[in-house]
């Protein structure tokens, strides 16, 4: 009986994936977003690389309160509660280029990761995302839950192994999907926190999109999503600590410094 649901599932996500990409068709409860509160809340990547000249950064610390790239916008919308952010700062409103920090709040204040390639949406970014828009959503998101197609890497977050995290296809750039949702973490935008990341719930409705997640990069843009090479998203997802209450801040650079 299981195993009969999860093929369900699977087909289910496979023929959403194939009308909309990333993890269209499973989503949740959204995240805070522009000008919303915050919500309360392997070795195949050398095969998917995201982006060549990849130079892990020491580790540095900022200003407390301060991150670099990002305003008073942003800034404020950040929980005061939250103590590990992930910037995903876009190359440009309509790029599909963009790069990954992730930053930890300490005592001395926000000390900063390598700089990690990504791609996100082929036609880059959107303050106000629709279905089918294939751009990526900006704003504060937070990241409570986690899943994939493969055995939990190590991360904190609930994690959800299902055969219905498949990606059927090809991408934009007739790369293969293939290995996309080995490991994924929904980012709450349009979803409920605390469910899988295959969750269908959409509150704000299934005009507004949904199935926004990180995933591992398959050498091409996204529907959507934010996309890593494998060993930097599985890195990422063994740094990720719900007791620190992790947020994703992501938009195009000049969204960012608002």
């Amino acid at each position: 009986m299981i195993d009969s649901v999860h093929r369900v599932r699977a087909a289910l996500v496979a023929a959403s994936v194939l009308l909309a990409g990333c993890g269209a068709g499973t989503a949740g409860k959204p995240g805070p977003g522009a000008g919303g509160e915050p919500a309360q809340a392997p070795a195949a990547a050398a095969s998917r690389a995201a982006a060549p000249g990849h130079t892990p950064a020491a580790p540095r610390t900022t200003p407390s309160g301060r991150l670099p790239g990002l305003g008073p916008e942003a800034l404020a919308a950040i929980p005061s509660r939250t103590r590990q952010a992930v910037v995903v700062t876009g190359r440009g409103r309509n790029s599909s280029r963009s790069t990954v920090v992730l930053y930890e709040r300490t005592e001395a204040g926000w000390r900063a990761g390598p700089s990690r390639p990504a791609r996100n949406a082929l036609k880059g970014w959107t303050d106000h995302h629709r279905a089918g828009d294939l751009r990526s959503p900006t704003g504060v998101f937070t990241l409570t839950d986690a899943g994939g197609l493969l055995p939990d890497p190590g991360t904190r977050l609930p994690y959800d192994r299902s055969s219905a995290f498949t990606s059927p296809g090809t991408g934009f750039e007739g790369e293969s999907l293939a290995g996309s949702f080995d490991y994924v973490v929904a980012i709450d935008y349009n979803r409920r926190p605390g469910t899988t990341p295959l969750d269908w719930t959409r509150p704000l409705g299934a005009g507004r999109g949904g199935g926004i997640w990180l995933h591992v990069d398959h050498g091409g843009p996204t529907h959507g999503c934010v996309a890593l090479r494998e060993d930097d998203l599985v890195e990422l997802m063994r740094t990720l600590d719900p007791a620190l209450h992790p947020v994703v801040v992501m938009g195009d650079a000049a969204f960012l410094a608002r």
